[in-house]
């Protein structure tokens, strides 16, 4: 029996379940590996602005079986909604048994407050030309599958695998400077409002930094996506860490095989236990 590695908080974000780019099966294996007692998923687990009926491979379906299981397994599943996934933000505060929806979270965590949201209220394209959001999204999506086609190439040829979109990201000077300006932006906003930890997603970019200005300081992060990156952050023992799949997956865990001939019927199943625990009388404490 594989033992897991317990953490008592792991954040993830950016799946992008439902489109060509998102790396499922590396997620599923992810999942797998780790018994946290809180997950958050921050904002775009779910595509609904590309969604495609005609694309929702069974790897896509298993990731969200599993993180139904994962709730029905004690776990508490907190969903913060993203723009690519704003259709839920109508049930903000929605509760079903250990899953619940909100739009952004304060947490404390070992006597220190971390603001949680998905961040994409800090980009103006975003907040102000949705269609033009959208198109560059259409954009990445086709970056992601010509991508795909390249790293098959190179795997063949034995050379590492690389991101088509990051290496054109971090060569444009506007995308470094709008990347700068975001994190820039929501430090100093949490630092204003006294918060220790400010945790986004939204830009696909990993990173971990202390922030200070005059006014205090903020540790800022970002659980990047699983897309370009595969990363994942992690709260143990009073303290964080990004972890990088490429660099530290272990080899016990991976995707469970004989779920090979899973489909919709069974994921309706596992959201029917979620609910009938859900609809179960709460025990009385006992003083």
């Amino acid at each position: 029996m594989t033992i897991k590695r317990k953490i008592e908080l792991a954040v993830i974000s950016d799946v992008h379940l439902g489109t060509y780019g998102c790396q499922a099966k590396a997620l599923l294996t992810y999942l797998n590996s780790i018994a946290p007692k809180t997950l958050i998923l921050n904002g775009d687990i779910i595509d609904a602005w590309h969604f495609n009926k005609r694309y929702f491979p069974k790897s896509h379906l298993k990731v969200i079986k599993k993180i139904i299981d994962m709730a029905a397994n004690g776990v508490k599943i907190i969903y913060i909604t993203g723009n690519h996934d704003e259709v839920f933000r109508k049930f903000d505060g929605t509760e079903v048994g250990n899953i619940s929806i909100v739009n952004k979270i304060v947490l404390e965590l070992d006597g220190k407050k971390a603001w949680f949201f998905h961040g994409d209220v800090f980009d103006f394209s975003i907040q102000h030309a949705k269609w033009l959001a959208k198109l560059g999204g259409y954009g990445y999506d086709l970056l992601t599958v010509l991508n795909r086609y390249i790293n098959w190439v190179t795997h063949k040829l034995g050379r590492e695998r690389f991101s088509l979109s990051k290496k054109i990201k971090n060569s444009v000077k506007s995308a470094i400077k709008f990347i700068k300006d975001y994190e820039r932006e929501i430090a100093h906003l949490a630092i204003e409002q006294g918060y220790d930890y400010v945790v986004c997603g939204h830009i696909h970019q990993p990173k971990m930094e202390l922030i200070e200005t005059k006014n205090g300081k903020t540790m800022y992060l970002n659980s990047g996506d699983w897309i370009e990156n595969f990363t994942a952050l992690e709260y143990q023992f009073k303290r964080w860490k990004i972890y990088h799949y490429n660099e530290d997956k272990l080899a016990p865990f991976s995707v469970n095989e004989q779920e090979d001939n899973f489909d919709m019927q069974d994921l309706i199943a596992a959201i029917t236990i979620v609910e009938q625990a859900a609809k179960k009388p709460k025990k009385e404490k006992v003083d």
